[in-house]
């Protein structure tokens, strides 16, 4: 199967800046679509971002759009989350998610899920 490790969480201050990574192993060549989600308590699991094998398509949430940006590297393979001018609403917990083929738009039902890394912005 598919492992999924996030890494690089922590706490910064509102307008610094943060680089998620998610090492994936197992079955890595089967992984079309890499994404990023983010929670926090009481709250539903948000999409952040999503990018396909070749890199050059992606999407993100609008309120993520110019500030955040999705990577991903196949040789190793990990996907980044570069986050920029982060504020005090950034803060959750994040993961990143794995699907073996293309996803539509707003279809977030990911087959492979890592376990999180917590991401806080003070203010």
């Amino acid at each position: 199967q598919v492992q999924l490790i996030e890494s690089g969480g922590g706490l910064v201050q509102a307008g610094g800046s943060l680089r998620l990574s998610c090492a994936a192993s197992g079955r890595t060549f089967t992984l079309y679509t890499l994404g990023w989600f983010r929670q926090t308590p009481g709250k539903e699991r948000e999409f952040v971002a999503q990018i396909t094998w070749s890199g050059g398509s992606t999407y993100y949430a609008d309120s993520v759009k110019g500030r955040f940006t999705i990577s991903r590297d196949n040789a190793k393979p990990t996907t980044y989350l570069q986050m920029d001018v982060l504020s005090p609403e950034d803060t959750a917990v994040y993961y990143c998610a794995a699907h073996p083929w293309k996803l539509r738009i707003g279809q977030y039902d990911y087959a492979y899920w890592g376990q999180g890394t917590q991401v806080t912005v003070s203010s």
